[in-house]
């Protein structure tokens, strides 16, 4: 209590406010100067220097914080071009809006690559300032006193350089926020200029015969580029057009209508082609042309014009699509949509039944039979087994083409009758893990378009035949095969036919000892009957495992359609004849139809043991599956 009534002493012979900075400074120096001025305690004086009340003082009453400077003492806001391009020099003026925001004198650069002749600051007169040589030649400045915004107007020169036959005008905007040029180009020829804006976009452009005048906006960062080329007239608009096409045509027989799709392509040989007329068949309404370069079409009289956005130099595509109504079943002449203008006409058309029916007969004039694969992605991604393709002979569109064909139609039943009466299956294995088999069907079928199978995962198709005759499977959206089936009467009177198919599997190879896992082919119709003859290599001994297929004697097929080629094992079958016979019938279609694969006729070997298997009633889309467990025998293998 003694230092804070000697601390209240003091401040009242001072006569200051007790504020809490500097009060408890004064009670520090009270409570240790004190004491050593006067040792009894008694109250008395404390001396401060004056320097040290300033500091307390100064404590106490803090004095408010200075502004901070501009972050910059002036900005090039605006730059301004006005130019007229005269030979090798652009002559005008340019307008700098500056914005002076210190005190005092400031230094503003100017724009590099401009030769000055002249300056005016707010119509005034004024002189600038040359830089050093670290800012490179012809950099200057010019300085400035007063606050505010000011206008600098420069008489300039810019040079136009040359390159490759292109002008080029290059306008510096240093660091503007805004930058706008507008350059005037008296005319030198008839045909006009081609003008491209680099550093900028050009906002307004005007043609005259008095020449060009082009109006542009830089971006601030980079300099903004005029570059100008006498256009060239183009000799291609004033030749006759000449081209060729391509048209690939599918035509969907339905049982109302037809539907039609076609796929066009034009090269352009020589001129410019502006449009394209299509000569259409009869009765043919278009429901749409739709392609990047189609502007417009219309169609009338037998004739579809299509427009383009822009005149075509070398190619496009485009593709249309219609319907027209034509005979349900028997001859019917297919509509060909053609180009006559055309100097070469190529393509292909293909045609395909919707619903049951099948197509007969056919009859082609300036068109060859082919495999739809080679027709393109409009036809190859068909998997209709009652599609038939052909290909257009190369020949002027005004060519003579034609095609007919006979058209059966089928009522459709009420119940469906398809399945495999019987399938025989024929393998060798080997102990190195393949697999070879051989699967022979005897299908009933009345109304089934195709046959879908799937292979093992490891397995390659080597060969597929219907009744004798060599076909190429297609392929479902899920991956599966697709083999075309015949269509007979329906009733239990209805004969069988065989379909063959051949593949190679690998299985994992065989060791001293374990269980084989043999998977056959899965198929998505019922099976009454199935039968396995395996031939294995005679190294080994094989058990049965228990399963859907048991071992039993051997038994040649029963059915009709496979008995013709029963499977005995110990016999070679002899196939030359009819091998033969196959060959004549097709050398003589040959002129017709193209060139297919004979089927594959695996002859097995005669030797080593052999086990049949047995199983009934396979249904649909189930794998058949046989196991059996093999063990080495070393007594043969010593042998």
């Amino acid at each position: 209590m003694k230092k804070i009534r000697t601390s209240i002493s003091l401040s009242a012979r001072f006569r200051l406010p007790m504020k809490p900075v500097w009060l408890a400074a004064l009670l520090i120096l009270s409570a240790v100067i004190a004491p050593a001025q006067n040792p009894t305690g008694a109250e008395g004086w404390v001396v401060l220097p004056v320097d040290d009340y300033r500091a307390l003082r100064r404590a106490a009453f803090p004095s408010e914080r200075d502004p901070d400077p501009p972050p910059v003492d002036a900005t090039l806001t605006r730059v301004d071009y006005d130019l007229k391009v005269e030979g090798d020099l652009a002559k005008g003026e340019a307008r700098l809006a500056i914005d002076v925001i210190k005190d005092g004198w400031v230094r503003v650069a100017m724009p590099d690559g401009l030769m000055i002749r002249e300056a005016r600051l707010d119509g005034q007169p004024v002189s600038l300032v040359a830089g050093d040589s670290k800012k490179g030649p012809g950099a200057s400045y010019l300085l400035l006193s007063r606050t505010g915004r000011a206008v600098l107007t420069l008489n300039i020169v810019a040079p136009v350089s040359t390159v490759a036959g292109t002008e080029m005008l290059k306008l510096p905007v240093s660091s503007s926020a805004v930058s706008r040029a507008v350059v005037t180009l008296a005319a030198k020829s008839d045909r006009g200029v081609d003008v491209r804006i680099t550093g900028g976009l050009l906002l307004e452009r005007s043609d005259t015969a008095q020449g060009s005048r082009w109006v542009a906006h830089g971006q601030g960062d980079e300099a903004l580029t005029f570059a100008w080329k006498r256009r060239v007239e183009d000799q291609r608009a004033t030749q006759s057009l000449r081209l060729r096409a391509a048209l690939t045509q599918l035509v969907g027989l339905g049982e109302d209508n037809t539907q039609i799709n076609t796929e066009v392509q034009i090269e352009v040989l020589q001129g410019l082609a502006r449009e394209v007329r299509l000569q259409l068949p009869a009765q043919l309404s278009v429901d749409q042309v739709s392609g990047a370069m189609v502007a417009d079409w219309y169609a009338s009289s037998g004739e579809l014009i299509v427009m383009f956005l822009e005149p075509v130099q070398q190619t496009t595509r485009f593709t249309l699509s219609g319907e027209m109504r034509l005979a349900r079943e028997g001859q019917i002449d297919i509509p060909l949509i053609r180009l006559s203008a055309a100097e070469r006409e190529t393509g292909g058309v293909a045609v395909e039944v919707l619903g049951a029916g099948e197509i007969k007969d056919r009859k082609t004039a300036g068109l060859e039979e082919t495999e739809a694969a080679d027709l393109g992605q409009l036809i190859s991604s068909r998997q209709s087994p009652s599609l038939v393709a052909f290909r257009l002979r190369p020949a002027e569109g005004k060519s003579t083409r034609s095609l007919s064909l006979t058209v059966a139609r089928y009522t459709p039943q009420a119940v469906l009758t398809a399945n495999v009466e019987e399938a025989f299956y024929r393998a060798l294995i080997t102990e190195d893990g393949k697999m070879l088999v051989l699967a022979r069907l005897a299908v009933r079928n009345n109304q089934r378009n195709f046959l879908k199978f799937n292979l093992p995962a490891d397995a390659t198709l080597w060969s597929v035949s219907v009744s004798g005759r060599p076909i190429r499977p297609g392929r479902a959206p899920d991956g599966s095969l697709l083999i075309p089936l015949e269509k007979t009467r329906s009733g239990d009177e209805s004969p069988a036919f065989a379909v063959e198919v051949a593949y190679l599997d690998r299985v994992p190879q065989w060791s001293e000892k374990g269980r084989a896992r043999l998977s056959l082919l899965t198929l998505d119709m019922p099976i009454s009957k199935s039968s396995l003859l395996l031939h294995y290599s005679p190294l080994f001994r094989l058990t049965p495992a228990p399963g859907s297929f048991r071992l039993a004697p051997f038994e040649p097929p029963s059915s009709t359609a496979l008995r013709t080629a029963a499977i005995r094992p110990g016999a070679l079958e002899k196939k030359a004849d009819a091998t033969q016979e196959m060959v004549s019938r097709l050398q003589q279609s040959h002129a017709s139809r193209p060139t297919r694969n004979l089927p594959i006729r695996i002859a097995f070997p005669n030797f080593g043991p052999s086990m049949f298997f047995v199983s009934e009633l396979t249904s649909e889309n189930q794998t058949p599956v046989v196991e059996m467990d093999f063990q080495l025998d070393r007594k043969r293998g010593e042998r």
